[in-house]
């Protein structure tokens, strides 16, 4: 599906790219940010099967363009007027879809219950007015609809890495993310997310039934749980149980056929090997070198010693 979705038509080829200014993704982005943001929309793609869906700040559209493939509808919605027009312009031939210039904190135009599905990923930590959000979310949709919202986890995103992001207004720690999201939903799901290196054993003649994890922790012991601290949190939340679409225990993979990353590593790997050749190289010509100069100088010596002797 993500495959037919980057090569039809109207799709990134065939348009001009917006350009990345840090603040919106865009597809033309590579490596580590490209499957943050793929997985996100790759993984809501089965809540929207046959839905109507809003995805609310949906910057450059390739979400909502892929989630249109199989959505009864997408609206994709965003503050920015130059992010909506290329949208428009790259996605919006697709069927059922459709982009909207809004500011996602203040939907009161948009009617009570219209929508099953609504997607906001990395949207809530760009806003300082997150408690209207959601409350508008939360009214846009039907009574067992559900919301799909993505946020950096600020322990693991910001504090441990020392790091600020100037686009980010209000970023969360998890449990004034979950007391936010249980303010309007009766029922919440945290998921994690950040992109590990992992090796896998699956049926090549099976879809997968069943999933184990096992993950080596410093001390040697093998832990059965996905062992590590989340740079993101991926919520699921309706006011309905959510058992059904979101299982405690879940565990959601993502990756492309291309394996884009593992390659860039490669390609890292092998220029930093070349890079250690030369090193090696140079080192013996400078050593060379110097025992050349070393020798020379020593001739050099003997002549002047030589010369100095003479009546």
């Amino acid at each position: 599906l993500l495959a037919r979705a980057m090569t039809s038509d109207d799709t990134p080829a065939a348009t001009e790219a917006l350009d990345f200014t840090g603040e919106r993704f865009t597809p033309e982005c590579v490596r580590e940010i490209w499957y943050e943001h793929m997985h996100r929309y790759a993984y809501a793609v089965d809540f929207c099967r046959g839905k109507r869906v809003l995805d609310a700040a949906c910057g450059e559209g390739y979400g909502s363009a892929l989630l249109a493939w199989t959505s009864a509808s997408v609206l994709g919605l965003d503050v920015d007027a130059a992010a909506i027009a290329h949208a428009r312009r790259r996605y919006s031939s697709r069927p059922g879809l459709s982009f909207q210039q809004q500011d996602v904190t203040a939907l009161d135009q948009l009617p009570d219950a219209s929508f099953d599905v609504i997607v906001s990923f990395e949207t809530l930590e760009h806003v300082h007015e997150q408690e209207r959000m959601l409350a508008g979310f939360r009214r846009l949709l039907t009574a067992d609809g559900v919301l799909l919202i993505s946020s950096p986890d600020k322990h693991t995103y910001s504090d441990l890495r020392d790091y600020r992001n100037e686009f980010h207004v209000r970023e969360l720690y998890r449990a004034e993310l979950e007391t936010l999201l249980q303010a309007n939903f009766a029922h919440t799901r945290i998921y994690c997310q950040k992109l590990l290196f992992q090796s896998l054993l699956w049926d090549p003649d099976q879809p997968p039934s069943q999933a184990r994890v096992s993950t080596l922790r410093s001390d040697g012991t093998v832990s059965a749980r996905p062992d590590y601290q989340a740079l993101y949190f991926l919520a699921v939340c309706s006011a309905q149980p959510l058992e059904c679409v979101a299982p405690a225990g879940a565990l959601h993979l993502f990756g492309d056929a291309a394996e884009t990353v593992y390659e860039h590593y490669n390609e890292e790997i092998r220029r930093i090997i070349a890079a250690g050749h030369r090193l090696i190289a140079q080192d013996q010509e400078i050593a060379d070198l110097r025992a050349r100069l070393a020798h020379a100088e020593a001739l050099l010596a003997e002549q002047a010693q030589h010369q100095g002797r003479k009546p």
